[in-house]
Order: structure tokens, then C-alpha cells, then sequence
């Protein structure tokens, strides 16, 4: 700990985000980082307490508290203190692939178990981290590193998401040669087209996939597996398959008038964005248009806050998004104590820009659609949203939503988007490798482990436990290729 007193005599300072009225003009990320001492002096009030609940990312409650990753925290956020930045960088590499990644898009569950957080402000470790692998990449720190011996051994990693990419990392590191297939026109699974440019710049992917690249990993897109490249074809040629595919299938939303022209899923809706803005920057028109209409985002988490954000980019007349849930307090409950996850009210970006251009936030709580309308053409015109509440269920002791009659609204809508979440995986991919599903559609391992009921085939990621976070993925597949080295080799080193 080289400052015993930071936390007493520095406050937290985040890096400056760019108001929300100027931003909307563009979808570059908007926060301007720290200077170099600013960011030593908020590296300092990292308390080495003993106790690191930041990196400990263990479940209390079925949430998540402090780094999955395990991230050495109080240790590189000391050597970003004392300026010893290529160490702090080889400690955050230790544990870490991504962190310019993760230090965009995490949620920052190390934030919230930090100790700081206890009585004040909590240490800005996702900043830091992004510090360190930002300087890192100015100085050479982060550039490839080819292994000297290769194995003989090859994986095909299906799947170029944050897991897929993890176990790609991992098992070139270790001196296998790893083949990437991607089903889409460019690397990166939902970190290219699930996650809006604004909250990741896809140089940012680019630049890592380009060091990855030299260090031998191989990359191979517009490649469907299950379709237009055959999974026994994998099974011959490689000694190894990884399916890290994602959890594709989106949840979809039952009404009357599902069927009207206007209606899509989040991830179609974003990715045709991000897709168009990185050929045209969007001159092409090939993407679902906001401009002008009265948009409806269902579901409110992370996904339909993107949504908003980028229809008000586009130029969307209104938007309204829709939260099943009740809103969560402003501050931590009493049966929510430090350092569980907090499971509080927070603001993202996209509803902070919709309050600057609308003048209210976009969200309406313990509300649901009831039914879509459309004009006689069939373009949807109208949605009829119903208020909702919890009963108890008698028989099963649960609370379920019931609506609530005489509470229905109509308000004019022409675009819908479902951010409702996502369920298991593609069936088609599952069945081309004869893998087992669980009950939740995931493919199916043993308990804490990763290789399927087909020898030879492991699974990671969102395919394999269902939708979570990036930090998630990367974890499960450095666990993942551990898994596939072992098998591979007798034993492992990673």
C-alpha cells in the first residue's frame, strides 16, 4: 500500500463524460480520461485492506460481488500509484485478456465490494484498469508475444464473442494452434454488433484482434457452423472443439398483433446500426431506422438502454421504455448490505440523454404491452401498455404479476424494440455436434466443468450458463481452455 492516507485525503474522481445534448451528434465514446496524476492520485486511495472483497468474485444471494476475473486490484492500482506502469500492466495481464474491454462495458462489480464503498465513495478501479491497458498500448507494453513452441495440438473455437476470444487467448498462449469461426462478416460476437459504438469503439476490438492475429491465432468469418461449414468436418480436423456461440435466441413478447410490421428484436436493431455506421457510417440506409418515430423499448436493462441511446441518435420523435419490475431504490435496503451487489436505481447513459433532449425519463415501471395496433396496411400504429402487480400465488407460495385491470394506456408507437433478454442456446449448432441441452436450453456439462457429452467438443460462455456479463464470458473461458489444455496434454499450465 503506498499511500496509507489516499482514501482520507483524495475524494473519487471519474473521468468527465461529454454532455449529453453533444454527444447524441455522433456515437463515439464520450468520457475524456483523467491525466496521468489524476489517475495516481485515484490509484491511492486504494486501501490494500487486507480483506480485497474487490477481487474476490464470490455469490452472495445469487449476485455477483467483486471481480470474477479475480483481478489483482490492489496491486496494480498501487503500482499505477508509484508509476511503475509496465508492472501494473503484467499484473492485470496475469489474470485479465481483455481489459480494454472490460474496463468499457463491466458493470464494475469490483467497485461495488470495494471496501471504500463501505462508508464513502468506492476506489475507480474500472478507470484505472483502463489506464493501465491504455498506456500499455502507447508504450509497447501490450504488443504481440508469439509462443516460442508450438504444440501440434489444434482447437476451432466456434464462436468469436468475449468467451470464444478467451479460450482462443488461453490456448495459443500455451502454443496450440487456434482457428476462430465466426458466423457473422466481422470478429467479435456481441462485443462488435450487440454492444452500440458509443459504450465500445470497434477500433478498440480491431486493435486487440490485430495483436492476437500475429501471435499466431487464425480468424475466419462468414462462417456459419451448423450450416455453410459442417461440424463433422471440425470433428475430423481438429483435435479440439470449443462451441462458444452465445445465448442467441432472443426472448419474444406475446401480444394480439405481434404480427405488425415495425416490431423487432434489440440485438437486430442494434447490430444493423453498428453494422451500417462501420460500412457507411450509415449513407447506406441499411439499418432500422428511429428517425422521426415514436419508439416503445420493452425491457429494461443494459440492452434497452442501448436501445435508447441510439434512438435518440437517430432522431427519434419519442421513447418510452418499458420495465416489468418495479423501480429499485435510490439507495442500498437494509436487507441489501456492503458488500453485496447494490440493487439500487442507477441512471445509464442512454436515459440521461433521453431526460436532456425529452425532459423525463424514458422508464415506466410495473408496465407491460397488452396489445399492438396497426393501421390498415398492417404497419404497427399504436401500443395499448397495461400496469402490472405482484400477487401472491397461493398454491406455490410464489409472487407472480398479475395486470391490473382499467390501468391500460394507448400511446402512439411506429417502432417497437424487445429487450427482454435472451434463452439459450441455437438449437441448430447444438444438434449439428449431437451436444445435450439442460432444462434452460444452455448446453449441458457436468457441474463446474466444460466438456459436453461428445468427446472432444467443450462448451463456455453464454451458450453454456445462459446471458450474463462479459467479464463472465472471459472467465468461463480461461476455465474453459484450462479444460481443453488438460485434455489435450495430461496436464496443464495455464
Amino acid at each position: 500500500m503506498g499511500k496509507p492516507t489516499g482514501f482520507i485525503e483524495y475524494g473519487r474522481k471519474e473521468a468527465k463524460a461529454v454532455s449529453p445534448k453533444v454527444r447524441i451528434k455522433d456515437y463515439n465514446e464520450f468520457h475524456k480520461p483523467l491525466s496521468e496524476e489524476e489517475q495516481r492520485c485515484q490509484s491511492s486511495r486504494c486501501m490494500d485492506c487486507g480483506v480485497p472483497f474487490c477481487q474476490w468474485g464470490m455469490n452472495i444471494k445469487g449476485m455477483t460481488s467483486g471481480c470474477p476475473l479475480n483481478n489483482l486490484i490492489p496491486e496494480w492500482n498501487d503500482l499505477v500509484y508509484t508509476g511503475n506502469w509496465e508492472q501494473a500492466y503484467n499484473r492485470l495481464h496475469k489474470t485479465s485478456n481483455f481489459p480494454e474491454f472490460t474496463s468499457r462495458v463491466c458493470p464494475a462489480l469490483c467497485e461495488k465490494a470495494c471496501t471504500c464503498g463501505l462508508n464513502g465513495e468506492a476506489v475507480c478501479t474500472k478507470e484505472n484498469e483502463m489506464a493501465i491497458i491504455e498506456h500499455a498500448y502507447a508504450n509497447g507494453f501490450a504488443g504481440p508475444k508469439p509462443p516460442q513452441v508450438r504444440t501440434g495440438k489444434r482447437i476451432a473455437v466456434v464462436g468469436s464473442g468475449p468467451a470464444g476470444l478467451a479460450v482462443a487467448d488461453q490456448l495459443n498462449t500455451r502454443g496450440h494452434s487456434v482457428t476462430v469461426y465466426e458466423r457473422a462478416d466481422r470478429i467479435g460476437g456481441l462485443l462488435r454488433y450487440g454492444i452500440p459504438n458509443m459504450k465500445l469503439e470497434k477500433h478498440i476490438i480491431d486493435r486487440k484482434l490485430d495483436v492476437m492475429s500475429k501471435e499466431g491465432v487464425e480468424f475466419v468469418t462468414s462462417a456459419n457452423v451448423g450450416e455453410n461449414v459442417k461440424a463433422k468436418k471440425l470433428m475430423e480436423e481438429f483435435d479440439a472443439v470449443v462451441l462458444a456461440c452465445g445465448a442467441a435466441n432472443p426472448r419474444d413478447i406475446q401480444a394480439p398483433g405481434r404480427d405488425a410490421a415495425g416490431i423487432y428484436f434489440a440485438v437486430d436493431f442494434l447490430s444493423a446500426t453498428t453494422k451500417s455506421l462501420l460500412d457507411s457510417d450509415l449513407k447506406d440506409n441499411k439499418y432500422i431506422s428511429a428517425k422521426d418515430k415514436n419508439v416503445i423499448v420493452i425491457g429494461g436493462g443494459d440492452t434497452g438502454n442501448d436501445c435508447v441511446g441510439t434512438c435518440i441518435r437517430h432522431g427519434c420523435k419519442s421513447v418510452t421504455q418499458l420495465e416489468m419490475m418495479p423501480k429499485a431504490p435510490d439507495e442500498r435496503a437494509e436487507d441489501n448490505p456492503w458488500p453485496q451487489w447494490p440493487k439500487v436505481c442507477k441512471t445509464d447513459y442512454g436515459q440521461e440523454e433521453a431526460i436532456a433532449v425529452f425532459g423525463h425519463d424514458p422508464r415506466v415501471y410495473t408496465t407491460t404491452v397488452k396489445e399492438f395496433k396497426k393501421d390498415k396496411k398492417g404497419n404497427l400504429e399504436k401500443v395499448v401498455t397495461v400496469q402490472l402487480a405482484f400477487e401472491r400465488d397461493e398454491k406455490t407460495g410464489r409472487n407472480v404479476m398479475k395486470q391490473i385491470e382499467g390501468s391500460e394506456k394507448e400511446l402512439p408507437c411506429e417502432l417497437v424494440l424487445i429487450a427482454a433478454g435472451f434463452l439459450g442456446a441455437q438449437k441448430y449448432v447444438a444438434d449439428a455436434f449431437g451436444v445435450e441441452l439442460d432444462e434452460r436450453t444452455n448446453v449441458k456439462t457436468a457441474e463446474g466443468a466444460y466438456a459436453t457429452n461428445v468427446l472432444g467438443v467443450f462448451t463456455a460462455g453464454d451458450m453454456h450458463t445462459g446471458q450474463s456479463l462479459v467479464v463472465k464470458a472471459i472467465r468461463q473461458g480461461r476455465d474453459c481452455a484450462r479444460e481443453v489444455d488438460e485434455y489435450l496434454m495430461g496436464y496443464t499450465n495455464l
